[in-house]
């Protein structure tokens, strides 16, 4: 059984709805979320101009070696209507995965860590609630003082929805 560290976002169509929908086909298709961090709203990453992103951070306890979990990842993601049009664009859900256990993965399709996780307090927020004391292989830091040190000056704040 592996560990591993994902992030869902959505800035288009039903955010809410759709990281809710993507956190059940992910327990369902890869293995067992056993925890999620709040839902934070943050402005778009990368490219100005887009409608805000919601991101949820999960831990993730599952069978499936790194890209075997990628590829189910890209299937729930196409389930749930992602298109892949423009970089940084709007989208339906993004799935990333952002840790798997302590792996270092360099690859065409997937670099394990994330490469811009620790330049995106939208990414370090949520996982620095779930996973506070989690060291990061490369920069052997840990999520916490890499939520310090970032200098994003994107706020992200708890997602907080109208409906009661």
């Amino acid at each position: 059984m592996y560990s591993a560290y994902l992030l869902n976002g959505s800035n288009e169509g039903n955010r809410l709805q759709l990281l809710s929908e993507a956190c059940a086909l992910i327990g369902h298709k890869a293995g067992q979320v056993s925890q999620r961090s709040l839902i934070y709203e943050t402005e778009a990453w990368g490219k100005e101009g887009l409608p805000p992103h919601l991101n949820q951070a999960l831990h993730l306890e599952t069978e499936l070696e790194p890209l075997e979990l990628l590829a189910e990842l890209q299937r729930i993601e196409i389930a749930l209507g992602r298109e892949r049009k423009e970089k940084w664009g709007i989208r339906k859900i993004d799935i990333d995965i952002i840790y798997f256990e302590n792996f270092i993965i360099q690859r065409p399709q997937l670099q394990i860590p994330h490469p811009l996780m620790h330049c995106r307090r939208f990414v370090l927020a949520p996982l620095t609630e779930i996973a506070p004391d989690f060291l990061h292989p490369v920069f052997l830091k840990t999520n916490r003082e890499l939520l310090a040190e970032t200098d994003d000056p994107l706020t992200v704040t708890p997602f907080v929805s109208e409906k009661k």
